[in-house]
């Protein structure tokens, strides 16, 4: 045991992360409701780019969490779990929030056709929305881990499960792409940048999942 842990036992928990972590987490659910409605649903280009703008004034408030974090690290002396792991949760969360913010872009500047990606990206709007879901569980329920550790595993093995459907959706929509019979290089090379962020977007959710349970080891 070192001298952190030692004085664990006698000193109360610095709490002081935590509605940084949450801050984040709602984020990340905020900007995956927008994307999904972005991505599911008819829209003008006008449209679009207003959601666009909505995305990235959460990814702002996002990033004022995770300084929040990096900000309150430099001044405690004690954490509730290791300092490198807090660094790690927060830098995860931040990426989920860019990549959802990528994923708008892409699909703001680009102007994919319509009739040639609508599914694949609805199919993938509704995971990333799912995956945010089990993110903000799983990060409410840090505060109290002992007490919750079941619900937070349950969350992560969602987070897994969604990520290994992305792999499976990614993969089919890749090799439909390539064997469509309109070949349009430059929409081809559109939509596989799409295609790519919205998977990466998903795994950046599981990144969340496996620090959390690295969390749960050392803590719980």
């Amino acid at each position: 045991m070192n001298f952190n842990d030692f004085i664990k036992w006698f000193v109360p928990k610095n709490e002081s992360f935590f509605p940084f972590f949450e801050g984040e987490a709602k984020c990340i659910v905020q900007a995956s409701e927008l994307l999904y409605d972005m991505l599911t649903t008819k829209k003008t280009s006008e449209e679009r780019l207003e959601i666009l703008k909505q995305i990235k004034k959460i990814e702002y408030d996002g990033d004022v969490f995770t300084h929040g974090v990096y900000e309150q690290l430099d001044k405690s002396f004690l954490t509730p779990f290791d300092r490198e792991d807090i660094h790690q949760l927060a830098s995860s969360l931040d990426d989920v929030l860019d990549y959802i913010h990528a994923v708008g872009q892409r699909i703001y500047w680009y102007k994919p056709k319509p009739k040639k990606i609508g599914e694949e990206i609805k199919d993938f709007a509704g995971i990333i929305k799912e995956s945010a879901i089990e993110i903000e569980s799983a990060v409410f329920h840090l505060r109290n881990a002992n007490k919750n550790k079941s619900k937070i595993l349950q969350s992560c093995i969602n987070l897994n499960t969604l990520e290994n459907k992305a792999d499976d959706l990614f993969f089919i929509y890749m090799s439909d792409l390539f064997e469509d019979e309109d070949k349009d290089a430059i929409d081809i090379i559109k939509r596989k940048d799409i295609i790519s962020t919205l998977e990466q977007c998903v795994d950046a959710a599981e990144d969340v999942s496996d620090i959390i349970k690295t969390i749960l080891i050392k803590n719980v």
